[in-house]
Formats: C-alpha cells, structure tokens, sequence
C-alpha cells in the first residue's frame, strides 16, 4: 500500500468515525481497523488521534478557503474586464456563486458538517485553535461585502452580521440536522430532487431578502 494512499485513508476512516461516535467516542484502533491496519503502522503517520482530528479540519478549513477565494479571484477579474468594457460586476453574481459553492461543499462533505456541527457544540475541542476564529476572516469579509453592497443600493438594507449568520444557518443545517429531517418529512431529504428543490429555494429566498425596496 502506498505511503500517500495510506494516509488517505486513515483520514477518510477517521473523518467517518468522529462523524458517526464523535472525538472522545472514537480510539485510534478503530480507525487502524477500519483502514486495515495495526496501531503501530497508524502511529507511523499520525502520532496521536489528536493530530488526526487537526488534519481533517484544517484540511477542510483549506478546501473551503479555496473555494471561497476564487470566487475572490474571479470577481476582481471580472471587474478589470467590465471597467474596460465600461460594464458593471453584479454583487448577485457573487451571492449566487456563494451560495453555490457552499452548498456543494456542505452536500459533498458531510462528515465535516457533523465535525463543524459537534466543534459548534463543544466546550472541549482537541483542536489547537478556535474554529470561530478560524472563520472569522471569511465572515468579515462578506460582512463588509454585503454592507458595501447595500450602501451602493444594490441590496436591501439588513444588519450584515445577522444575514450572514442567516445565511449560515440555513445552508449549514440543512445537512448537519438529517436525521431531525428524516423525521419531519416523507420524502428523502437528500435525494438529488430534493438537493435541488433546496438549492433553488434558498437562492430564491436570499434574493427576496436582499431585493431593493419598490
């Protein structure tokens, strides 16, 4: 077995089991046993669970920031292209990318969801850093995206903390609550129709929000 694919794997066993028994309730033999190794030859490329817990958020925190940062990139792009062309960057465009790549995020990634959803929770987290804090930057900066935003009179005017707490609540939940889901409602939450009806609700609900006063 490959060293690069070892680890791996120990990652992805590891993420499915904090998931499913949470940090305390999982043991470094159960993720040996279910990648199909010793706790020896774990130790080998994590020294403790611990490290492991680490590496899977900041893996993820990695992800997301990338995700988010070309939507960055794109945009200042988008904005020398328009000034040449003497057109206009739509803040919409960027609320819609936003919400697009988040909610793919979350939907791809559901195991981080629970490890976010139990960090949320915890007043004992293994990790070596705050995970609000963490996000923090992300949240400033579409604070004063959205506050730019509705000072231009492109968007309605909210308090900008609480519509991107809002706005984080409603995509979070959505996926870290599946079994509270599961029994409100008939229907699969997650089937692919059902993933979209969401989509698509929630982008029309941030845009009823956000529409300029007629």
């Amino acid at each position: 077995m490959a060293e690069s694919n070892t680890r791996e794997l120990i990652l992805s066993e590891a993420r499915a089991c904090f998931a499913r028994q949470g940090f305390d309730g999982t043991s470094l033999n159960d993720i040996a046993a279910g990648v199909g190794i010793r706790r020896p030859s774990l130790m080998h490329y994590f020294p403790s669970k611990e490290a492991i817990y680490r590496q899977i958020l900041l893996e993820a925190l990695a992800d997301w920031g990338y995700r988010i940062d070309n939507i960055g990139a794109d945009d200042a792009q988008a904005g020398d292209t328009d000034a040449a062309d003497g057109t206009e960057s739509s803040g919409w465009d960027r609320v819609d990318r936003v919400i697009e790549a988040s909610f793919e995020f979350f939907k791809n990634n559901p195991e981080i969801v629970r490890l976010v959803r139990r960090e949320a929770l915890t007043d004992a987290s293994p990790l070596e850093f705050d995970l609000g804090t963490a996000l923090r930057p992300f949240f400033e900066r579409a604070v004063v995206f959205f506050s730019n935003e509705m000072d231009a009179g492109v968007f309605r005017r909210h308090d900008p903390e609480h519509l991107v707490l809002t706005g984080y609540g409603a995509l979070l939940t959505y996926f870290s609550d599946s079994k509270m889901l599961n029994g409100l409602i008939d229907t699969d939450p997650y089937s692919p129709e059902a993933l979209a009806a969401r989509f698509d609700h929630i982008k029309s609900f941030i845009r009823a929000a956000l529409e300029p006063a007629k």
